[in-house]
């Protein structure tokens, strides 16, 4: 029986599992639950941006994020140039370590420190996308993602009581999105004053610390607490809004912005040639700066009078005294017609003293070629005082932003006056019926000024400047801007056209010191003019 049993046992367990396994498949296959959903599937451009960080967390910013653009060029710049970028960057930054390490031993006691290597290694950093804004203002506002996991060999070597310690900075890797903003954006090379360089967030720096051939990062909590101390450092000298700025050039020069005064006082003029036939002349004096758009600035006339005397003072803006000459130009006042020249001479400004007064008797000639023999015949002679008084040199060093808002007008400015100075920056979807070559004509007062025109331009780029000198705040007058187009061809049908003026208002300006905004032009569909204004007085 006994026999019988065991066989009879194995079998039921053979069979049992048998019967077990065709119903649990059966029951698999037909039988399923009412409650589960297929999943639902959607393209990647449909999901969000956390839906995808959260699926996909290494893929680059301008995927993930349609504000920033790629940078694939730029990372293979990189790739080619790091071996010299690397060496000018450690002995760049040897050069800005040692005064500081100089200056901070001594208050440890430690005898000296020294890099006994330091490279950056074989590994660029990769900028992940970038961001750019474009401003009304004279800047480049740009906002790079920057990932750097570098192989760096960095030995630092410390000496102190006698003992020498070396230490080694290894595995760096560091993750920041700073913001750089170059401004002003100037008109000479490399175009842009400034580098503005902040951090929109606390950067992420992981390294690796080797003293003796020890890991010091792993003792306990000393890796947090080093990584915590780095970023919150960094973050109190450049978190937004605190910004580290990088000098490129002057802006003053770079603008060739008015570095001083220039006191003119013509005294008289000698031996002048009779122009009329019915009697003497009426000489007056026409005098200009050279590269400067100011109107020139004119005398009285005097009458039938060949050694007339003035005794009449200007000032004049100086921008570059280097390059600089003052024109003087004598006249003969015609009444009816136009006025003849009497005579001319140029005075250079690299020639006149600093701050002190200089009388000059100079000779009247026909025009300033040296080789013209008509220059030999005797025109008179003209004297003139000249004083050339630069501006302080403290005023000339402050920064763009308050040189731009609380920069003060020339000395000489009339008292209760100022200059108005006027910046016609670009306009945009200008149209003309019939030519586009734009021009921005400006009025004030009854003087006008012109920019240069731009041939066949919609949105025409000027980005030039116009001073005028008022003798009080121009609180009831009005700014005329007009954007004039004229034909570039030959012909006398349709040779000027309007495409759009406005008229501003000045009150504004004279209290808020400066005004930047675009004006939407009148007469026109869609044309918009960017101009910025400033009050400068002397106060």
């Amino acid at each position: 029986m006994g026999f019988f049993s065991t066989i009879f046992g194995f079998c039921g367990f053979g069979l049992g599992i048998s019967i077990g396994l065709v119903a649990g498949y059966f029951l698999f296959i037909y039988v399923q639950s009412t409650d589960v959903q297929n999943p639902e599937i959607r393209p990647l451009v449909d999901q969000d941006t956390e839906t995808l960080q959260r699926m996909l967390p290494e893929i680059p910013l301008w995927v993930k994020n349609p504000d920033y653009d790629r940078l694939d060029w730029l990372n293979k710049f990189l790739e080619y140039m790091w071996p010299y970028l690397d060496k000018a960057i450690c002995k760049t930054a040897k050069e800005i370590a040692k005064p500081i390490i100089a200056e901070e031993i001594p208050k440890y006691k430690i005898e000296s420190v020294e890099f006994e290597t330091l490279t950056l290694g074989s590994l660029p950093p990769t900028f992940q996308g970038m961001k750019v804004y474009v401003t009304d203002e004279k800047e480049l506002i740009m906002e790079p993602s920057i990932k750097w996991a570098g192989n760096p060999n960095v030995l630092v070597a410390v000496k102190a009581f006698g003992l020498k310690a070396t230490v080694q900075a290894v595995d760096l890797q560091v993750f920041a999105a700073p913001r750089i903003t170059l401004k002003p954006l100037v008109p000479s090379f490399p175009c842009f004053a400034q580098i503005n360089v902040s951090l929109m967030d606390k950067p992420y720096v992981d390294f690796g610390l080797k003293l003796i051939g020890a890991d010091l990062m792993s003792i306990p909590g000393l890796y947090r607490f080093v990584q915590e101390l780095i970023k919150d450092q960094v973050a109190n000298m450049y978190l937004w809004p605190k910004t580290l700025e990088v000098p490129i050039m002057d802006p003053a020069k770079a603008f060739n912005r008015p570095v001083g005064i220039l006191h003119v006082k013509v005294l008289r003029a000698m031996k002048l040639k009779k122009k009329d036939l019915l009697g003497a002349s009426d000489p007056y004096v026409k005098l200009k700066l050279t590269e400067n758009n100011l109107p020139s600035h004119k005398t009285s006339v005097k009458h039938k009078n060949l050694n007339p005397e003035w005794n009449e003072e200007f000032n004049i803006v100086v921008k570059d005294p280097q390059s600089q000459a003052l024109e003087l130009l004598v006249y003969d006042w015609e009444k009816v017609g136009k006025h003849e020249k009497m005579g001319m001479n140029v005075v250079p400004l690299k020639d006149l003293p600093k701050d002190e007064p200089k009388v000059l008797t100079v000779d009247l000639l026909k025009n300033m070629d040296l080789n013209d023999a008509q220059n030999e015949k005797q025109r008179g002679q003209l004297e003139v005082e000249l004083t050339y008084k630069p501006f302080k040199e403290e005023d000339m060093q402050k920064g763009f932003e308050e040189t731009l808002t609380v920069q003060k007008a020339p000395e000489g400015t009339p008292a209760g006056g100022g200059l108005l100075v006027i910046v016609v920056h670009e306009a945009q979807d200008l149209e003309g019926k019939h030519h586009c070559n734009p021009s921005a004509r400006l009025i004030l007062r009854g003087e006008e000024k012109r920019t240069k025109p731009l041939k066949k331009s919609r949105d025409p780029r000027w980005a030039e400047d116009f001073q005028f000198m008022c003798e009080e705040p121009p609180i009831n007058d009005k700014l005329h801007v007009e954007v004039v187009s004229t034909s570039s061809r030959m012909g006398l049908l349709h040779p000027k056209e309007s495409l759009g003026y406005v008229q501003i208002s000045l009150s504004d300006v004279v209290s808020n010191k400066r005004i930047n905004q675009k004006y939407h032009l009148i007469d026109s569909k869609n044309g918009q003019i960017q101009i910025e204004l400033q009050w400068r007085t002397a106060e």
